[in-house]
């Protein structure tokens, strides 16, 4: 058996071509993990969201206008 070595920067080209391949070929998988790592995110954000005080809509608004 042969082995086979590979520096920092083949292994890292390999997996960004597996992941690429992965991207186009299950695009199902692709999507749940996706739709996964939103429902996370969504998840600590109202976790977070809850543990700290109430504001207004028109505040979130001025911060999101920039008036504030």
């Amino acid at each position: 058996m042969t082995a086979i070595t590979m520096n920092d920067v083949q292994i890292k080209n390999l997996f960004k071509q597996a992941i690429v391949e992965l991207i186009h070929e299950r695009k199902d998988i692709f999507a749940d993990f996706i739709t996964y790592v939103e429902d996370v995110g969504m998840k600590n954000a109202i976790e977070e969201g809850s543990a700290t005080e109430i504001v207004s809509r028109e505040e979130i608004f001025e911060i999101l206008e920039g008036t504030v």
